[in-house]
């Protein structure tokens, strides 16, 4: 696991505002991929929407 690039990738989706992050974790648990981050494998994409919750929380902006 790549822990450098979901770190990249984390710092980018939460740049883009709380509403896009909330639809970053939704779109990855169903499965899809979004921009940036078609090349992970599920470990990545695990920890990555793992991370975007967590931060979610902090700013209690709820993860749908």
């Amino acid at each position: 696991m790549n822990t450098q690039k979901v770190n990249m990738a984390l710092e980018a989706i939460c740049n883009t505002g709380c509403n896009c992050v909330n639809a970053v974790i939704h779109t990855l648990e169903s499965g899809y991929q979004v921009k940036g981050v078609e090349d992970f494998d599920i470990a990545e994409t695990t920890m990555l929407v793992n991370e975007l919750k967590a931060i979610m929380a902090v700013y209690a902006c709820r993860a749908k």
